[in-house]
């Protein structure tokens, strides 16, 4: 590839504020004007939204999306986007709302524009009948005023209709129908009211609900059969309530209807949670196999028929459990004793959590052996509402006989659940607890990450459950409770963080010891952490000969009593000390040289570990940056090739030593290979100046890719890399237009989606013609065989008389008198190729702005035309926006490949059947010399492109 360069400097500075504006993708239902600062966007449900933010200013501002909420579950900061491109696929009616795009390039105020997208959707409306009776008259059906209630969610507001059979019903069209909406709905609920209900009001009701088309939103119907037999539902329970079961079992539920017309549907639900997902649903019938405790609550029947009220019936299903047994040893509370004595009453408790409590049942045992209540041992199991799930032994006047073994079991009466039994022993080694911290156990010193065991030695017999809390603040424990329990006294902490030093109160519980004034004691744990500095990584670029200063700033340490520095660049140790009474420290390199420049870390250290700032010193120059206010700036001098300008301007040249070249790399899209050239740069480059170089012999219609890396005496900088994209230039404003179908978006061109086929893009390189080889051409018009063209391909299983439709972008007419109206001429040319024994038709529509279900013919040709190109050239008159459409017709057979190459828009009748044709060759030089004096063309062209 040879690439052709051509370079010069412009003194221009083009540092310059951001300017913003919003494009779409055209997937809206509308799109209102300018409006303040905004534009309303409509979209329906489930389209996706795409937004494109256009941004000009120097340097390249930087982009974000943001959003306020269109409801609370869409907060604005959880919708920041930071390209240029914001995309919502599927979108749903929370996700309306304004939506900004702000630019800001520290220079001046940021731009910002906003549009607001308006969601519009329109859900299935609902039908529900209400009846009132009034007093019995002379039939049964005179007493009844019945209500339909009409109700459907949409944006925007819903439109109501009722029929009644066929028969459209209107306010004031009927003496016993009254339709009004309740004042309180805002316009959600339509109301149809049959007064004292006549024979003929028994019928067929449809509410038809419509949002009149928008967004080609279909209205929606739903109808009731009203009879009279219409009634509410009603259901019966074939269960107990409640229903008590055992872990492990089945339960079925039964809800059958009674009653309701129409049929009621029946649903299950549970009042907390949702049904667990074993359950099995059979309609009324609900069954949860092998049920657990998470799966006792009530259910709920419910039966719907829209007729009044729903219908509902609970139960309330309770598993058996028995969990969690504890004891507790009391001393003769009128003593206020702390241990057991001779001749002294001493009580155990024994507790346990029942379901159903009702159920639960103690027995008491000594050494073995049944107990049962006397004189002097009194056993009562205390009242369910206020201690559920307690039984007491009491002995009164303790004997030396009475020192055994204690065994209470909680029992279920329904049976299937494992008895708990409790053992306590009472005998004259049963002595009180006693906590003790070791001394080398408090305080505790570990580090951050680590894990650690707090030690509270308790003594005593029984041993009870020690609870650990926070002694220093109402902070949860780790695990997130507010105690946590321990049976050997040992709190054991898993990856300890700074947050977790403090005081820590361990106490006696009551379960499992002796029910007497807590014991607790205190533990210190204090954890350190290294040293958290700032800045962490920071990179200065400074040339040669010139100073810098690093410092590295402490945040937070523990223990901040010892902390000591070290500077290194690389492996060199450069300084060391320690920290006084400031909490950062410097190092100050007075002239830089190429040595200088590297690594260098600050390591500020303690007993936990250490703290690093790095600094990377370069001297790099920055990357440029390309100006892209100039969209597209290309120009074409030849039919097969396009130039570009390239312009750019320095990042900061000032901060490093002068820029003494360019590395210029280019290579094409897809490829591996850069082909580079160094562009030597004279004298200094000033901050903002635009450095413009013009590449040229670029093919069309292909992108490159530029990269662009700046020299200076440390080597080369950072690099930028831009794509270059050849996008035919398109005239919003029409004086020109020509394709020849080479380039990727092939002009822009669209296809129609009401034909039944499509035109295909095509090469006679690319093309396989062994399976019609009577038909088509064999070169484009150029009579290149690599150059493209569209063409109707009319094989199997295309059918006679089928249809493909291509549509040209859209074109505004140049408005000749601003005071009336534009009446401009326009040469409107194009070549075709009609080749094979079965050729349809070949037929060109114009189509104008406000008319679009109105095509005008403007050209048509039928049958074989011969192996050769042939050029029509009509004269048109459009007075709005203008598409014109190409429209291939299939023949009777498969040789019938209709083709078309190098479109042509001129302002201007056509030239005289004996002078030259003016197409996309012949004027390729004139026509864009043109178009370079029209930047807003390059700039839609670009656009265009985009979407």
């Amino acid at each position: 590839m040879e690439l052709i360069f051509q370079f010069m400097w412009e003194d221009a500075v083009l540092w310059s504020p951001p300017t913003v504006r919003i494009v779409h993708s055209g997937l809206a239902c509308n799109i209102e004007e300018e409006r303040y600062s905004e534009r309303v966007y409509t979209i329906r449900e489930g389209e996706t939204l795409e937004l494109t933010c256009l941004v000009t200013g120097h340097p390249r501002p930087q982009i974000r999306w943001t959003k306020t909420a269109g409801s609370a579950s869409d907060r604005f900061q959880d919708s920041s986007v930071f390209n240029e491109t914001l995309r919502i696929t599927n979108i749903q009616r929370h996700q309306g709302g304004r939506y900004y795009c702000k630019a800001e390039n520290g220079l001046g105020s940021p731009a910002i524009k906003s549009i607001r997208v308006d969601v519009y959707y329109l859900d299935d409306p609902i039908v529900t009948v209400h009846q009132s009776i009034g007093e019995a008259k002379e039939q049964f059906y005179y007493e009844r005023t019945v209500f339909l209630r009409c109700v459907a969610n949409s944006n925007p507001p819903v439109r109501y209709s009722w029929r009644r059979g066929q028969e459209v019903l209107l306010q004031g069209s009927d003496k016993g129908v009254e339709i009004y909406e309740p004042f309180f709905t805002q316009g959600e609920t339509k109301i149809l009211k049959l007064k004292n209900l006549r024979p003929q009001d028994y019928a067929n009701y449809s509410c038809i609900a419509s949002v009149r088309s928008v967004c080609n939103i279909p209205d929606k119907m739903v109808s009731f059969r009203l009879s009279n037999k219409t009634a509410s539902p009603s259901i019966k329970l074939l269960v107990d309530d409640p229903i008590v079961v055992n872990p492990g079992e089945a339960i079925t539920l039964v809800c059958v209807t009674t009653g309701g017309e129409p049929a009621p549907t029946l649903s299950w639900v549970r009042s907390i949670g949702a049904l667990p997902e074993k359950t099995v649903l059979n309609g009324g019938t609900l069954t949860i196999p092998a049920i657990t405790s998470d799966d006792a609550g009530t259910y709920s029947c419910i039966a719907n028929n829209n007729v009044g009220n729903p219908a509902k019936k609970s139960t309330n299903i309770i598993v058996r459990a028995l969990k969690k047994g504890r004891f507790w040893i009391t001393p003769d509370p009128y003593h206020k004793d702390d241990n057991i004595q001779i001749g002294r009453e001493v009580k155990i408790s024994c507790q346990v959590e029942a379901v159903p409590s009702e159920e639960l049942t103690f027995s008491w045992f000594k050494n073995g052996r049944p107990l049962r209540s006397s004189e002097r041992m009194v056993i009562t199991q205390t009242d369910p509402d206020v201690s559920p799930g307690t039984t007491n032994l009491d002995i009164i006047d303790l004997k030396f006989t009475d020192f055994g073994t204690y065994t209470c079991v909680a029992s279920l009466k329904g049976g299937g659940i494992s008895d708990i039994s409790i053992d306590v022993n009472i005998s004259s080694s049963t002595v009180p607890p006693n906590l003790t911290v070791p001394q080398e156990k408090s305080p505790l010193v570990t580090r951050e990450g680590d894990i650690i065991e707090l030690q509270c030695q308790v003594t005593g017999k029984p041993k009870p459950i020690i609870l650990w809390s926070r002694a220093d603040k109402e902070i949860a424990m780790p695990d997130g409770s507010m105690q946590m329990e321990s049976y050997d006294g040992i709190l054991r902490i898993v990856n300890v963080s700074r947050e977790m030093t403090g005081t820590y109160r361990c106490q006696t519980s009551q379960y499992n010891g002796f029910n007497v004034k807590p014991r607790e004691a205190l533990v210190q744990l204090i954890v350190q952490y290294p040293p958290a500095v700032e800045p962490a990584f920071l990179e200065i670029r400074q040339g040669q000969g010139r100073s810098i200063t690093m410092s590295c700033r402490v945040l937070r340490a523990y223990p901040t009593r010892v902390l000591t520095y070290e500077w290194r660049l690389g492996n060199k140790l450069l300084r060391t000390g320690q920290f006084d009474a400031h909490d950062s420290t410097e190092y100050i390199v007075s002239s830089l040289s190429r040595d200088s420049y590297g690594i260098y870390n600050c390591n500020i250290i303690n007993e936990a570990g250490a703290g690093r700032c790095s600094f990377l010193v370069t001297g790099k120059a920055y990357a440029p940056e390309f100006y892209y206010d100039t969209y597209s700036p290309l120009w074409q001098n030849r039919p097969r090739v396009y130039s570009y300008s390239l312009q750019w301007t320095q990042m900061n040249p000032d901060a490093v030593d002068r820029i003494l070249a360019y590395r210029l790399g280019i290579r094409q899209a897809g490829q591996q290979r850069w082909w580079e050239q160094e562009i030597t740069v004279n004298g200094n480059i000033q901050k903002g100046e635009l450095i413009t170089y013009n590449l040229t012999e670029l093919i069309k219609p292909e992108a490159y890719e530029v990269r662009l890396t700046p020299i200076t005496r440390f080597g080369e900088g950072d690099s930028t890399i831009r794509v270059i994209k050849y996008s035919a230039p398109v005239n919003p404003h029409l004086r020109e237009f020509h394709c020849g179908f080479e380039d990727g978006n092939i002009c822009l061109f669209t296809q129609d989606d009401t034909d039944n086929f499509d035109w295909t893009k095509q090469s006679t390189a690319t093309r396989d013609t062994k399976y019609t080889p009577n038909t088509g051409p064999n070169a484009d018009r150029s009579g290149s065989k690599e150059g493209f063209y569209m063409y109707i391909e009319t094989s199997r299983p295309r059918l006679e008389g089928e249809k493909a439709r291509l549509l040209s972008p859209v074109f505004s007419v140049a408005p000749k008198n601003p005071y009336g109206v534009t009446n401009t001429a326009y040469c409107f040319s194009f070549y075709y190729h009609m080749y094979g024994q079965h050729i349809g038709s070949l037929n060109v529509y114009l189509r104008l702005k406000g008319q679009t279900t109105i095509e005008n013919p403007v050209w048509s040709s039928s049958g074989n035309k011969g192996q050769h190109w042939n050029q029509a050239r009509v004269n048109i008159h459009p007075t709005t926006s203008f598409q014109l459409i190409f429209e291939g017709i299939r023949g009777p057979g498969i040789e019938g490949d209709i083709a078309i190459d190098d479109v042509s828009i001129v302002e201007g009748e056509c030239m005289k059947a004996d002078q030259p044709a003016n197409n996309l060759r012949a004027g390729a030089v004139g026509t864009l010399a043109h178009i370079w004096l029209f930047p807003v063309i390059l700039l839609m062209s670009v656009l265009s492109h985009q979407r």
